[in-house]
């Protein structure tokens, strides 16, 4: 392959030149952490271009460790192709960039002092304990398999797992270890090759457990959050696609979706506030149903001025709330940032209303055929289903964001066991009563009262960790009949993401990014308060990288790309998601959860287990390699990186 090069950006001054230039040639020969904090402190020289230089430096650093070839002629930084993988090495490259991100993370004091203390001897409930006392022996484990035989005995004789939700992350403890449970998922989270970071919205931890052992050691973690909201090959297979919504309108109207277009306007409508805006003269409430074209440019304008307001005076603190209740909800619902949304979106659904009355709807099939054969109507569905997918997308899926075993139990593909029971009753009870009392934020916000959402789990969506077929997602399914499911429950394969994202930028790169977007006279368009926007983390690097003259979207085409995976729990989980069904149709039976947990254990350790055992004798014998007499031979243990620090002659 040719060699291709192109100017990526350029530095300021030449001191700025000489900090870059001298953290690629270092990274060349000391390691990329080391040139990365030899130009941290060289930063300092630069003056007032100081933060610039820090931020400009630990981009080029991650892109250096992601692969990228870089150098510095004059003040221009010229960028070579990538260098790309082997076909079959692309695992083992995507892994070694994330576990240098990962070390990186373990070299901190306050996590490696986390690690330390979990791994302490200290006098719990049943004697004295560590984090080794959740991890199970290799050598027990295997001589337990090889004695039973290979059958579905195994589970639950050997193997008894069942799910623990951390419900409360500050009191909830292991009745065996005295152990809080969150310290316990975030212990073995650090053994995943990826760093570890919490992201914004809902989440859901979960320890899957094996009740056949004393203390019942961890068999694996997973987690649940907030779906991805733009997510193209997602969307398309859920229905969320405009286009494909409105060519099925236009080839197949129906009565259902015909009385569902006013409901949803109706609905959407009224879960605005809207008495600040009549009060101020920006709107009227005779314009509420028979807007103008004056009614849009007067909220427009309106949005675009609570904008600018925003960004010059976010008043973070403002937006943090100590406990929700109605006063705090009427203080959102008129500041400056939820005004603006306010206004924007009244000014889609308006001309979503503007469209139904100049087309004279009616909820008839005919009329929904009318509608839809108008560019303005075609854009009143395509305004109306977004609206749809922005109530649900928060409240009726989520997505696996973590999921795996923990070992001895990977070898014999406990991966698979726990990616099966998180699509047990138990997950979708767990989350309804996490989350019944809890106001959607965005929603009251908008509102300006408490909105309280039914919580229904109908989907869940995950990615593969490599974009390898591969994987521990592929071919699983709970199969019709088991346990009384009434369909199968499948890992739907829907395609491969685009690789493109912040994912390669270390934390430490995202904040020098913030500080210098900080430092802008324009201020800050991303503030971290939620109802800014979706993917902040992203839009800060965006905006970071705009300060730093550099191409986003070349910078953030990683190229990392994964598997997608959706995992329907009900059969009109499309129906629900997009308003036009009310209750789920669950797959699996939700009164007997426990029972359901126990039918996907036992399927797993006929399905797969035994197999594995059948097929790989030699599996015992990495299942052996995790000796507890030995923690530092236990896979399950976080292997912590060497810190080298460099001591100074005491006499120069």
């Amino acid at each position: 392959m040719d060699t291709i090069f192109f100017k990526l950006g350029a530095c300021q001054t030449a001191k700025e030149a000489a900090v870059i230039g001298s953290l690629v040639a270092a990274a060349a020969t000391s390691g990329v952490d080391a040139a990365r904090q030899e130009a941290l402190v060289s930063a300092s020289r630069c003056g007032a271009n100081a933060q610039h230089v820090r931020g400009l430096a630990c981009v080029l650093a991650d892109l250096i460790s992601h692969g990228w070839r870089l150098e510095v002629i004059g003040k221009d930084i010229l960028a070579y192709n990538k260098i790309e993988p082997a076909q079959d090495a692309g695992r083992d490259y995507v892994r070694q960039i994330q576990l240098g991100q990962r070390e990186q993370q373990l070299r901190k004091p306050a996590v490696r002092e986390f690690v330390r203390s979990m791994e302490r001897k200290r006098l719990g409930p049943t004697g004295w304990i560590s984090v080794f006392s959740l991890m199970r022996d290799g050598k027990e484990l295997a001589s337990a398999l090889c004695s039973t035989g290979i059958a579905s005995a195994l589970v639950p004789s050997v193997i008894d797992p069942y799910i623990q939700v951390i419900e409360d992350a500050e009191r909830q403890r292991c009745a065996f270890t005295g152990l809080r449970l969150m310290d316990i998922w975030r212990y073995f989270r650090y053994t995943w090759a990826m760093p570890y970071n919490s992201v914004p919205g809902r989440s859901m931890l979960v320890l899957i457990r094996d009740a056949a052992m004393q203390n019942h050691p961890v068999i694996g973690i997973a987690a649940l959050g907030s779906a991805i909201v733009q997510l193209a090959q997602r969307d398309t297979w859920i229905g969320w696609t405009s286009a494909d919504f409105v060519r099925q309108v236009q080839q197949q109207p129906t009565q259902s979706i015909a009385r569902w277009i006013p409901q949803r306007l109706e609905r959407l409508v009224a879960a605005l506030y809207t008495a600040d805006l009549y009060r101020d003269g920006v709107l009227s409430r005779r314009e509420l149903k028979n807007p103008t074209d004056s009614t849009f440019s007067n909220l427009r304008a309106e949005a675009a001025l609570q904008w600018k307001l925003h960004r010059k005076f976010p008043h973070r603190d403002k937006h943090k709330a100590q406990t929700y209740d109605e006063k705090y909800w009427k203080r959102e619902t008129v500041s400056h940032l939820f005004r603006a949304k306010r206004c924007e979106t009244l000014a889609l659904l308006l001309q979503a209303q503007k469209a139904l009355n100049d087309s004279e709807f009616r909820p008839t099939v005919a009329s929904l055929r009318f509608l839809a054969s108008s560019g303005a109507g075609r854009r009143a569905i395509e305004i109306l289903l977004r609206g749809a997918k922005a109530e649900h997308i928060g409240i009726d899926m989520l997505d696996i964001t973590i999921c795996g075993a923990v070992p001895p139990y990977n070898p014999i593909l406990g991966g698979k066991l726990v990616a099966m029971l998180l699509c047990s009753p138990e997950i979708v009870r767990a989350y309804a009563k996490r989350y019944k009392d809890t106001p959607s934020v965005i929603a009251s916000s908008m509102a300006g009262r408490s909105v309280h959402r039914q919580p229904r789990l109908a989907l869940l969506c995950t990615t593969s960790l490599y974009g390898e077929r591969l994987n521990q997602y592929h071919r699983v399914q709970i199969p019709k009949g088991m346990a009384g499911a009434k369909d199968a429950i499948r890992y739907v394969y829907l395609g491969e993401s685009v690789g493109f994202g912040s994912s390669h930028l270390c934390r430490e790169t995202v904040a020098e990014l913030e500080l210098l977007i900080s430092q802008s006279s324009q201020g800050r368009r991303v503030n971290s308060i939620f109802g800014e926007g979706v993917s902040p983390r992203l839009r800060k690097v965006r905006d970071g990288l705009d300060q730093l003259g550099l191409p986003s979207d070349i910078v953030l085409n990683h190229g990392n790309r994964r598997l997608l995976y959706g995992i329907p729990l009900a059969s009109n989980f499309r129906e629900l998601l997009m308003g036009l069904a009310k209750t789920p149709k669950y797959i699996l039976p939700q009164n007997r959860r426990k029972l359901v947990t126990e039918c996907i254990a036992q399927f797993w350790g006929k399905r797969w287990l035994s197999s594995r055992l059948a097929n790989h004798p030699e599996i015992i014998d990495a299942v052996a390699a995790n000796d507890l007499r030995i923690p530092d031979r236990h896979a399950a243990r976080v292997q912590l990186p060497e810190i080298i620090t460099e001591t100074l002659p005491l006499f120069a």
